[in-house]
């Protein structure tokens, strides 16, 4: 039997959360002290603002919203369970048990259904069943979300622009190589290896198309409620236009390489239409690339794409190909209609 025990992480969460946590905890114990007069030690402050420091302002607001209704939810019950049972042991057993069966049948976040049964427990072993402390230990709670809120707002919030610009970036220079290798695969003869090994590049768009969609999603979320939202706004919504043309130019890009693989013939390469087609693809995969480069230093003079005529027009003569490729070339001319398409953003 193995047992998967990690007490050390691999990677530290950056420094500036632990400070950010710690300077929260800090403002949400004096601030409790200062505005409670209470002797009880502000316990509730300092676990609230522990647990409500996240790494953006928007999480931290939900944590702190989970986290105050979880403490107001817990005090109640062990304050209505304190009057009528009184403290003993198996009175906060029960309390226990019933917060956690009744976060369970309200379906509550998993934060909020373990905060219940902690807020009840703590009251009932470190405190009086009264009305007036359980009311001083929800005003405690709200004040140390609150301390973490305002640290996470005022103390240099991070904004995730730079990881979700790189994918977005690194994606579009892949579909690139990825035509690239298309137009070497159609004009000279290939193994059967080299195709197959084209075929398991090509996949590896879908992974890194998810990966720069998650770091978008994440780059929107850190903006959200972010003071410096106005001035990263516009940035993020170049790499999202960007990333919306590179969608659709990934399931082209496999669909052309997996039509290649499977309609592959080596004489491909003396199809006078093939070799038009590949005029077409470079063009494609240098227009692209044009595009990213725009789109990677968004503050230089935009540079027009080159004015050619477009593709699949009167340039583009199509003869009459060998009954073996005709297939094949259809696929790819319709293919490579949409991929001029998205990159001129028509």
């Amino acid at each position: 039997m193995r047992i998967n025990t990690r007490l050390r992480s691999t990677s530290r969460i950056p420094l500036l959360q632990a400070v950010k946590t710690s300077v929260a905890v800090a403002l949400g114990w004096i601030l409790s002290q200062l505005l409670l007069d209470t002797e009880q030690l502000p316990v509730f402050a300092a676990i609230a603002a522990l647990l409500v420091v996240q790494p953006n302002i928007n999480q931290t607001l939900g944590r702190a919203v989970e986290r105050s209704l979880g403490v107001i939810g817990g005090v109640i019950i062990a304050y209505g369970v304190g009057v009528a049972f009184g403290q003993s042991s198996w009175v906060v057993l029960l309390a226990i048990v019933f917060c956690i069966m009744l976060a369970w049948a309200l379906r509550l976040a998993p934060s909020s259904a373990s905060q219940i049964p902690i807020s009840a427990m703590l009251l009932l072993t470190i405190g009086t069943a009264t009305a007036e402390y359980a009311r001083d230990r929800i005003v405690e709670t709200i004040i140390g979300a609150a301390a973490a809120l305002l640290v996470n707002a005022l103390i240099v919030p991070p904004v995730l622009l730079r990881p979700a610009h790189a994918a977005v970036i690194r994606l579009a220079y892949e579909i690139a190589d990825t035509l690239d290798r298309i137009v070497d695969a159609l004009r000279f003869p290939q193994k059967a290896s080299q195709i197959e090994e084209m075929m398991i590049k090509v996949r590896l768009l879908r992974p890194m198309l998810a990966k720069a969609d998650q770091a978008l999603k994440q780059a929107e979320e850190s903006l959200t409620l972010n003071p410096r939202h106005a001035v990263n706004r516009r940035l993020l919504d170049i790499d999202e236009e960007l990333f919306a043309r590179l969608t659709s130019l990934v399931a082209r890009a496999i669909g052309m390489t997996r039509s290649l693989r499977d309609h592959y013939d080596h004489s491909l390469h003396l199809e006078p239409t093939v070799l038009a087609i590949t005029v077409e693809l470079s063009r494609a995969a240098h227009d692209l690339r044009l595009l990213t480069e725009q789109v990677d230093h968004p503050g230089v003079q935009q540079v027009s794409l080159p004015q050619r005529p477009p593709t699949l027009t009167a340039p583009l003569i199509i003869a009459t190909p060998h009954p073996q490729h005709w297939i094949l070339i259809g696929s790819l001319m319709e293919d490579l209609r949409r991929v001029r398409e998205e990159i001129k953003g028509e």
